[in-house]
């Protein structure tokens, strides 16, 4: 790599859907590999179901940790919404990988407020490099719908092309043992996607 060749992730969802957790195994990951890694969390009252956005760049040297407005080359979207709400951060001809999930905000849970329609489709008309699975759907058919996190990890893997790096050990140290089986199976599927 030479050295304007840094990498930009952005991870966005929504508290408790273990958004930081994905971006700590990519960072130690890519730590590993031999990569500067800059990484950045902004908790919005994530304690409350509020808005999580991590960032992570890497490359030779990296300067800062922000990833800046089109500068995304992957834009992960644990929720559909956050992918609608960050997109103006992706880059022309970045990959968006979206969780076809809803969490409800408050405003809407109460009715005072609608969940928008059609939100995967307006997405497809913006993104020409659109991923878009239910990874809470898989994980909760996997038994715990808390792997879905691992789910996305495994598919922005894939797409950024990083599968060569022993993922598997990088997971049992940062997973607790007694979720280390159905994280693996979980991140299997999604470097399958």
């Amino acid at each position: 790599m030479n050295n304007n060749d840094t990498k930009s992730i952005l991870l966005v969802g929504v508290g408790g859907q273990g958004t930081i957790l994905a971006s700590k195994i990519l960072s130690e990951g890519l730590v590993r590999k031999g990569y500067d890694v800059k990484m950045s969390e902004i908790h919005g009252m994530s304690q409350r179901g509020g808005s999580v956005t991590t960032h992570v760049r890497y490359g030779t040297k990296v300067d800062s940790p922000i990833v800046s407005e089109k500068s995304a080359d992957v834009l992960v979207a644990f929720e559909k919404i956050e992918a609608v709400r960050w997109l103006d951060y992706l880059k022309d001809d970045g990959i968006l990988i979206v969780n076809d999930f809803e969490i409800y905000s408050l405003p809407v849970l109460m009715g005072t407020a609608d969940y928008p329609k059609d939100v995967i489709e307006k997405l497809r008309a913006n993104v020409s490099k659109l991923k878009v699975f239910n990874a809470a759907k898989i994980a909760e058919d996997l038994g715990n719908i808390k792997t879905q996190n691992i789910v996305l990890l495994g598919s922005l893997i894939k797409a950024m092309n990083l599968t060569s790096l022993n993922w598997e050990s990088v997971l049992k140290e940062l997973i607790p043992a007694k979720f280390y089986d159905i994280n693996i199976k979980a991140f299997n599927i999604g470097l399958s996607l």
